[in-house]
């Protein structure tokens, strides 16, 4: 069960940038973006406003499964507390 990679250009912090991620990831950042009322734009923005010295793409990604954890309310294999 593979899912072909889409590349997609965005603004951040005034700079264009390219991400590649699965299409259910997009899926899932432009269902948070909805539900939140940004834009997946500015969701992306605060993602790599946090990220530290991780890739783009994986912050994303690890963003989106900690998303998903919070709503089920299960924990993080390296956390003590609830996501």
């Amino acid at each position: 069960m593979g899912f072909a990679v889409v590349k997609r250009s965005v603004s951040i912090a005034g700079h264009r940038t390219s991400i590649s991620l699965e299409e259910p990831f997009w899926a899932s950042l432009r269902e948070i973006a909805e539900r939140d009322r940004i834009s997946i734009q500015a969701l992306i923005g605060r993602i790599d406003a946090e990220r530290g010295d991780q890739n783009l793409s994986s912050a994303i990604r690890v963003f989106i499964l900690a998303d998903l954890r919070q709503r089920l309310g299960t924990r993080s294999p390296d956390d003590t507390a609830p996501v």
